[in-house]
């Protein structure tokens, strides 16, 4: 829900460069390999593998279209079965890109862009992970937020205006408060 409000809302409203980054929950989390959460997180996993092997070709604008695309298998369609290739054709990617899935060289790559949005955060954090320049020039990161649905216009916009004053305030950390919703994925993008 961060990723669509920040594509859908604040991108075009606000001077908002987006270069998306990988977080990956196997390699955070450590799931046993016998539990229920194993088997979604090494797939998804696998799926930033490929978007790594995409940019590492394309550059960093074409991420955005394979992690859009895969978002709304999984979001939307509640697909976490699909063929890789095929869905890479669908999104318009060469299907020779699936054979970045199983290569575990590109884990190096996952994990240091990962540990770069950690290094600004925390560890105990989750996902999003949003980072930009403070007024000083220095790099500054935040966890969330962590929405359910995305808000009107004028909404997002507030939401944005203030997570940006909250994260380059010095010694600000944290507001957080109980989810009771779930998420409302809205209309599938396109």
């Amino acid at each position: 829900m961060t990723a669509r409000w920040v594509v859908d809302e604040v991108q075009p409203n606000r001077d908002v460069n987006v270069v998306w980054q990988p977080i990956s929950l196997l390699v955070k989390n450590k799931p046993a390999e016998d539990s229920d959460y194993y088997g979604p997180v090494a797939f998804t996993h696998k799926l930033l593998r490929v978007m790594e092997a995409i940019r590492a070709a394309e550059g960093d604008g074409a991420v955005q279209r394979w992690y859009w695309h895969t978002a709304s298998l999984i979001h939307h369609d509640k697909n976490r079965d699909f063929d890789v290739a095929d869905e890479l054709e669908a999104a318009g990617f060469d299907r020779s890109y699936a054979a970045a899935f199983d290569d575990e060289a590109l884990d190096a790559e996952i994990e240091s862009r990962m540990q770069a949005g950690l290094d600004l955060t925390g560890d105990d954090v989750g996902t999003p992970i949003i980072a930009m320049d403070d007024t000083a020039g220095n790099r500054v990161g935040i966890f969330g937020p962590v929405i359910t649905r995305v808000p009107p216009t004028d909404e997002s916009l507030q939401l944005w205006d203030g997570m940006i004053a909250c994260t380059t305030i010095p010694g600000f950390w944290e507001l957080k408060r109980t989810r009771t919703e779930r998420p409302e994925f809205g209309e599938r993008p396109s």
